[in-house]
């Protein structure tokens, strides 16, 4: 919300494309937040009204554009007072190239885009025109989303202030309020089934409606020959975490399986926001960017509920005190991880491994003009052996290991818990600064 507020007061304002996977809540926030800043709202929703297309064909005369979207709509449209919400737009491939002629020609008019696959439709549609959009963002819950969710905004606080001395005295609570989000994850309506009932089991049927709808995804959407394909590679995840190096293997989808047979089906995936691929860098130097080894990578689902909801991981681990931390070998942390880190602004995470395939740090990311090596532990597990060969081949500045164990600084190693991975750039600065 603050980041399109932000949008709309920019002078350098331009139409808005919303991009983030399928039912992360890009419609509710793009509502909410006409409901909040704008006297109206024009919705236009061109996979439930597709005769909507008509306005776009032709030469793009602006008026004749707005006077059908003000019909479709049902609302009056004027410049600043209103947000115009085109949703589902991948449908309409017009539309996205008249955005173009509405920054040009129209920039007092206020234009917001989403649509679930639309990452798929601007790489389809290569004319896209390129700076002539703002782009922002949008993923499931993170852990201090979640936790506001659920009212722990008290809990909150003092973690967001980093008062570690106050931290670690609720260090349990925060511990069990993340141990119900790697169940739960941050999509939306799980969230909403938990925070009202608090029933595992409505969870998991919410969750499971997802990947349901995901999978339908996959057969209207993606090219047919590719279909089983990104099912494979989808459905072999959590196996793939799972494995004692959790470095993607094509092997592992199906006996025998090369990169080639599968790149469409990842990049797919990739487009529509439904995995992260973090890639292997050469070495932990600055641009990160161009140390990165694409033909290397780990895959992680978007959300860290819906990777155990296609684990078939039981609710009984919940009870169970820090087990769900240590399933399937730690993976549903990492996954954990990597999602809290995607979701930071300029966090973007790479990996790290030596040449000989003996040493492997989970995450590297660049922070404060420095690479930052980040390594998981499940529990209170402080071995890092990686970590240490890491540390002592490249010396950097500040390490981080995060897991269960409460806040430390010592040399230059921060234990960060792991409910704390949010925290990480500000953590970096009061430390370096």
């Amino acid at each position: 919300m603050k980041d399109l507020v932000e949008w709309k007061q920019s002078p350098r304002r331009k139409p808005l494309i919303l991009q983030g996977a399928r039912q992360v809540g890009k419609t509710w926030l793009l509502r909410e937040f006409g409901r909040q800043h704008y006297d109206t709202v024009a919705y236009v929703n061109f996979e439930e009204t597709p005769t909507v297309n008509a306005l776009f064909e032709g030469d793009f005369d602006l008026d004749n554009v707005l006077a059908g979207l003000r019909i479709a709509a049902g609302s009056s449209i004027e410049p600043g007072a209103t947000l115009v919400i085109l949703d589902e737009i991948q449908e309409c491939p017009r539309a996205l190239t008249a955005l173009k002629y509405f920054a040009e020609n129209r920039p007092d008019y206020h234009i917001a885009c989403a649509g679930s696959l639309l990452g798929v439709a601007l790489h389809e549609h290569s004319s896209f025109p390129v700076g002539k959009v703002n782009f922002i963002d949008m993923y499931p819950l993170t852990f201090s989303e979640f936790a506001e969710a659920m009212g722990e905004q008290a809990l909150l606080a003092p973690l967001i202030e980093r008062d570690w001395p106050l931290v670690t005295v609720f260090h349990e609570r925060y511990v069990a309020l993340l141990r119900n989000y790697l169940y739960v994850g941050g999509m939306p309506e799980p969230v909403s089934v938990f925070a009202s009932e608090r029933d595992y089991g409505h969870v998991r049927s919410a969750q499971l409606d997802i990947l349901m709808a995901y999978d339908r995804d996959f057969s209207k959407h993606a090219p047919t020959d590719q279909v089983p394909r990104i099912r494979a590679v989808w459905e072999s995840i959590p196996n793939q975490l799972a494995k004692d190096n959790s470095r993607f293997v094509y092997g592992a989808i199906e006996s025998g399986a090369r990169g080639r047979q599968y790149e469409i089906a990842i990049q797919w995936l990739k487009q529509t926001g439904l995995v992260h691929q973090v890639n292997r860098v050469s070495a932990p130097r600055l641009p990160l960017g161009g140390y990165e080894q694409t033909a290397i990578f780990k895959l992680y689902a978007l959300d860290v509920g819906l990777l155990g909801a296609l684990s078939h991981l039981d609710a009984a681990v919940i009870l169970e005190k820090n087990r769900l931390f240590t399933e399937f070998k730690g993976s549903l942390t990492e996954n954990y991880a990597a999602q809290q880190l995607v979701a930071t602004p300029g966090m973007a995470p790479s990996y790290w491994a030596n040449s000989s395939g003996t040493a492997e740090v989970d995450f590297v990311a660049a922070c404060a003009g420095e690479v930052i090596p980040i390594e998981v532990k499940a529990e209170r597990n402080l071995k890092a052996k990686s970590l240490k060969v890491y540390r002592s081949q490249y010396q950097p500045a500040v390490s981080i290991r995060t897991s269960l164990t409460p806040y430390n600084v010592d040399d230059g190693l921060i234990d960060l818990p792991l409910y704390a991975i949010e925290q990480l750039r500000d953590v970096i600065r009061d430390v370096t600064t």
